[in-house]
């Protein structure tokens, strides 16, 4: 046997043992758990074959509490590149059956690479969490370690997509670099985030609470809203992630990949969809595949804050962010989640040249002692901001309520609004009519000899002088009244125009927007 061939057996030899992880006993108890392995995971998510791994061989450097004697695979990371749908991505996934997975200085400086990669070449980075935190045996070499990734997460912000996938426990500070990225997926039963544990919790506060309960992947996709995609299997999880891939763009100098038009398929009409009495409510998602091709949808945060809907499709080939209210939950109202989720939606389509269509049917922001008390005016404001500073294209069809600071803050004319489209049915106005109508005819309906019929006269005097679409029109704030069956061919016209759109700002290192 030549020296090369020897050479080659020994590569072979390494690469097995670095491959195995943590051991078959560890694996073992991996697959007990119900999860995959790190390496399971990267081929289910990776195209056939594209996976390229890089720094199989880094090993720790710690030498105190007996980690001389250790021997970690990998230090118990996984970083490569591969591609999804023929997209190239940077990847790297946490091995729970080496020590753990625990984060040390080595094991967060392979992390640090790729990420520094993807950011040179801008394109998206993929984090697979599965860890149990900090390794403690090296102290503040863990903690530097943490630092160094989070720095990297906020330079790469804005620049090119981060994506996050909670597959185990993800504890204490290694919570904040998947909170610092732009989509978090979770997977029910598998997926732990929390910053203090259930024994640190019992030992301080003296309560009993299971990780699930204290932050499994349904407290976090429902509740905390930290999460943005839920499923209830890995494989669930992986086709989502490839499906979002597949919508957005590399990076924030490009445009989401066209693919070919196709016709929505959602075959129920908008005018059947929106009931005649303003007071009903319907499902806006309808109203979105009744506009999107092969009437496909991407919702984000599907079950944190449902009274916004927001989320991906396309129209003629083309990527768009919607957001809009939902009637459905809370009558479409904003409240403090709500317009975190939506400002956030905003300044991502924003940072990523994604085009932005607003379906607007709201009463205004969310009253009461609760929402006071929790912020709702600096959280409220945080939708104003978003929507103002956008530059990319911005389309607002509303389509009945429009009140108050509501019809404002949902990507009204007067925040920048491109195009403004009305159906006949909107209502526009600074309050309802009939809490208009009692407070303008109070006098009148009291004194009224009938104060109902009185009152029903003047809510509709209020509608036919101010609570309609023509108002807001021949004043310029409206681009125009369209019938329902005309709002996906006015959309594909107004995207088609602003395709070119420049929209200069003034000069500045960075805005302070209401955090």
């Amino acid at each position: 046997m030549s020296s090369l061939e020897q050479d080659i057996l020994e590569l072979q030899e390494k690469r097995a043992i670095v491959e195995l992880g943590g051991g078959e006993k560890a694996i073992e108890k991996q697959k007990e758990l119900g999860k995959l392995t790190a390496r399971e995971r990267i081929v289910a998510l990776l195209d056939t074959g594209s996976f390229h791994e890089y720094d199989m061989f880094v090993e720790h450097e710690e030498r105190n509490f007996g980690m001389d004697k250790k021997v970690l695979a990998g230090d118990g990371v996984i970083t490569g590149t591969g591609s999804i749908f023929g997209s190239p991505v940077c990847i790297f996934a946490q091995d729970f059956t080496v020590m753990g997975g625990s984060l040390g200085l080595k094991h967060a400086r392979k992390i640090t690479k790729i990420m520094d990669h993807a950011l040179k070449m801008k394109i998206p980075c993929v984090g697979i969490n599965d860890s149990g935190g900090a390794r403690i045996q090296e102290g503040i070499g863990a903690l530097a370690g943490y630092g160094e990734i989070f720095y990297r997460n906020t330079m790469a912000s804005g620049v090119i997509p981060q994506i996050s996938v909670i597959l185990g426990p993800c504890a204490g500070g290694a919570v904040y670099s998947p909170a610092l990225t732009d989509f978090v997926f979770v997977v029910e039963n598998i997926s732990k985030m929390f910053i203090t544990g259930p024994n640190v919790i019992e030992s301080v506060l003296g309560e009993k609470i299971s990780q699930e309960d204290l932050g499994g992947a349904r407290v976090h996709a429902e509740i905390t809203g930290n999460a943005h995609f839920y499923a209830k299997t890995e494989q669930e999880c992986f086709e989502q992630i490839k499906t979002l891939i597949s919508l957005i763009p590399r990076n924030n100098t490009q445009k989401a990949i066209k693919a070919a038009p196709i016709a929505p398929t959602f075959r129920k009409e908008i005018a059947d969809i929106i009931p005649s009495d303003p007071k009903q409510p319907y499902d806006v998602r309808d109203i979105i595949r009744s506009l999107t091709d092969g009437s496909g949808f991407l919702e984000v945060h599907e079950l944190f804050a449902p009274n916004i809907v927001v989320g991906f499709a396309r129209i003629d080939g083309e990527t768009i962010g919607f957001v809009a209210n939902q009637p459905l939950y809370l009558a479409g109202v904003l409240d403090c989640d709500a317009s975190d989720k939506a400002a956030r939606f905003i300044r991502y389509c924003d940072s990523f040249n994604i085009p932005i269509v607003t379906l607007e049917d709201m009463p205004g922001y969310l009253p009461g002692v609760d929402q006071e008390h929790a912020g709702v005016i600096r959280h409220g404001a945080k939708v104003l901001y978003a929507y103002s500073e956008a530059t990319v294209p911005k389309i607002t069809v509303i389509l009945r309520k429009a009140y108050g600071g509501g019809y404002i803050a949902m990507n009204s004319r007067h925040l920048g609004a491109d195009f403004v489209f009305a159906l006949p049915s909107a209502e526009i106005a600074v309050m309802g009519p009939e809490g208009a109508a009692n407070i303008i005819f109070a006098k009148e309906i009291k004194e009224a000899a009938d104060p109902n019929a009185m009152r029903a006269e003047k809510v509709k005097e209020y509608v036919d002088k101010f609570a309609n679409p023509f108002v807001a029109a021949s004043k310029g704030y409206i681009d125009a009244v369209v019938e329902p069956a005309e709002i996906r061919s006015q959309l594909l016209h107004a995207l088609e125009l602003a395709k070119m759109k420049d929209d200069q700002r003034p000069a500045k290192k960075h805005g302070i927007p209401p955090f």
